[in-house]
């Protein structure tokens, strides 16, 4: 019976976690927008960043949005590291929960 317990504990804590967002911005990354590849033609290109961010959570799939999501806020953050005001989405999401970003400054933003 405590066996039951404990596993039902646990899927339950993993399934509970696998909608849960845990990259947060920086001050800085709050102000960094995602731009289109049209504002970027205007924009000064610093670099680019290749974010990664957990897909699973064990075996359990994460929620598509909230790993966007995050490879999003991870690119924003390292942006402003970069001192950039942009990113710019440079290849889909993959599955295993990478993506890799232009980092840009912007005139105007």
């Amino acid at each position: 019976m405590k066996r039951f317990f404990l596993v039902a504990t646990l899927t339950a804590t993993s399934i509970l976690t696998v909608g849960c967002t845990w990259v947060k911005p920086t001050t800085g990354g709050e102000r960094v927008v995602v731009v289109t590849p049209e504002q970027a033609n205007l924009c000064e290109k610093l670099g680019q960043t290749r974010v990664t961010t957990q897909s699973k959570v064990g075996i359990f799939a994460r929620n598509d949005s909230k790993v966007d999501e995050e490879l999003v806020t991870m690119a924003r953050n390292s942006a402003a590291d970069m001192g950039g005001n942009a990113i710019l989405p440079l290849t889909r999401p993959s599955p295993e929960g990478r993506q890799t970003f232009a980092i840009l400054r912007c005139d105007g933003f």
